[in-house]
């Protein structure tokens, strides 16, 4: 007699994804208001020695000011990522696992949509707000932060715990080959 296994309900991990996108872009906001409302740009707050501190940078780029010149680009391919992981991912999400996982990271990027759409100079070529500044690294935000985690938890789930988006285990083993 064959085992039948119930599949997983998707309401619990699409509970978890718009919690998940709800909380982090509403932290997210509120820290870079309050960052351009009491940050002077060039003028930063220590906070850990000489390490960590609050300065205030406003960013056409992407990740440690790359591509300064192609704002309307990462803002048309953030709204494509946006609508692809709604659309072709997130139906598929069961485990709670990858819901976490990509509810960080689309928070992420909605965070930082959300600038470049209403900062300035404009629609579309908004500046990301940055403000968490760490020697020798770079200046980033919490959708920053978001994003990170999302793709340390991503590459843990795909290579290490070997989970899919239904919740199962993969197996080691390698499908036979068929000629």
């Amino acid at each position: 007699m064959t085992k039948v296994v119930a599949a997983r309900p998707a309401w619990p991990a699409r509970v978890m994804i718009v919690g998940l996108i709800v909380v982090g872009v509403v932290t997210d906001q509120i820290t870079k208001a309050i960052a351009v409302a009491r940050l002077v740009p060039g003028v930063p707050i220590r906070l850990v020695a000489d390490i960590f501190s609050l300065e205030l940078l406003r960013n056409p780029g992407a990740a440690f000011s790359t591509g300064t010149g192609m704002t309307v680009g990462f803002t048309i391919l953030a709204l494509v990522v946006l609508v692809a992981v709604s659309s072709f991912v997130v139906p598929k999400v069961r485990s709670l696992a990858w819901a976490a996982a990509i509810g960080l990271g689309m928070a992420g990027v909605a965070g930082n949509f959300i600038d470049r759409l209403v900062r300035p100079p404009g629609p579309f070529r908004g500046y990301v707000v940055d403000f968490f500044s760490l020697k020798y690294f770079a200046v980033f935000n919490v959708a920053d932060i978001l994003l990170t985690t999302a793709a340390i938890l991503i590459v843990v789930f795909a290579l290490f715990v070997r989970i899919d988006l239904g919740g199962r285990h993969l197996s080691a083993e390698r499908p036979a080959k068929t000629e």
